[in-house]
């Protein structure tokens, strides 16, 4: 049978598909874009926004039935900023999707409106992916815009442009475009054992294990990012790095990159200010793990994995499910 350099051996055609955020179709067209594409896309008939809080999405929330998506006529009981609004794209039958910050504040919401972090979102199952996915494209963007109100050059104010998809100093002319932090996360693994690498961040829910992870740094491959990070953390050694998938995430504007880490050394020297324990886990264990249910207090030594939907447990999963 002919093979070619596509061909894969993973549990999953492409298991970048299977974690949370990851499911956005919108056409972005962020190259080919006039300078009254916002106007033009809010007069649009049916033109959708999400309107964002503080770095929460507001959702309509009753028993029955969540809706992430505000009319443009239904923003205005909700102050607005439209100046600083985004245009993240289309859908395939040409309808707008747009993000719009506005000025009620948790305390001043009406009913039946509720605000959600990122988190809540994917871990309650409230959008569906594909809603998800523009969520994270719209958070991103808007928390970008916000923390880029002055020129780094000149001091000046800067202005949207694009539809919010770059900021132009009204001084100096500076451009700046919109910023993602690479991250790599990673399953170290220790072949010859059969074990997988797991720590716990001081931060973590109690009992709960997972992948680790760092930002890359200027003039690194991820490749090496892995081996830094896992050595500086625990004291392991890395061999062979292997790509396997990514996710966005927008807490506010990341990108995970998730490895696989080949283990050159076996004894664990943690890093006491990253990690609260890190230690090496069997196959029985870690599918242990995943066979818990997150978001629920553990029993008394009972360990649990990160969230569903999170690349970590994706890439827990996955090693589980490898073929053989």
């Amino acid at each position: 049978m002919t093979t070619s350099i596509f061909d894969l051996h993973s549990p999953h055609p492409e298991p970048s598909t299977l974690v949370a955020f990851a499911e956005n179709h919108l056409d972005r067209q962020s190259e080919h874009r006039t300078d009254d594409c916002l106007e033009v896309a809010f007069r649009q008939a049916g033109a959708h926004v999400f309107a964002f809080s503080g770095g929460k999405l507001v959702v309509k929330h009753d028993e029955k039935v969540i809706d992430p998506l505000f009319a443009p006529y239904e923003l205005a009981g909700l102050e607005p900023d439209l100046d600083d609004a985004i245009l993240l794209g289309f859908l395939a039958n040409g309808e707008p999707r747009l993000a719009v910050p506005i000025g009620l504040t948790e305390e001043t919401l009406p009913e039946p409106f509720k605000l959600a972090d990122g988190r809540t979102l994917y871990r309650q199952q409230m959008l569906t992916d594909e809603l998800l996915g523009q969520f994270a494209q719209a958070s991103s963007l808007i928390s970008w815009n916000a923390t880029n109100r002055f020129c780094g050059k000149c001091g000046s104010a800067m202005e949207g442009k694009a539809g919010g998809y770059r900021r132009v100093c009204t001084a100096c002319g500076h451009m700046v475009f919109p910023r993602t932090d690479p991250v790599v996360i990673m399953l170290t693994i220790d072949l010859e054992r059969d074990l997988c690498l797991l720590g716990r961040s001081p931060h973590f829910p109690e009992g709960m294990y997972s992948c680790l992870a760092g930002f890359v740094e200027p003039g690194e491959t991820i490749e090496n990012a892995v081996r830094r990070e896992t050595l500086e953390e625990s004291g392991i050694r890395l061999g062979r790095v292997r790509y396997h998938a990514s996710q966005p995430w927008p807490m506010p504007h990341t990108l995970m990159i998730g490895c696989y880490a080949e283990a050159k050394s076996r004894d664990i020297h943690r890093d006491d200010q990253e990690l609260e324990d890190c230690r090496w886990f069997t196959r029985e264990e870690t599918a242990a793990m995943l066979a818990r249910n997150t978001g629920v207090t553990l029993a008394a030594g009972e360990l649990g994995p990160p969230p569903k939907g999170a690349i970590a447990h994706q890439l827990m999963r996955d090693w589980l499910d490898w073929p053989k």
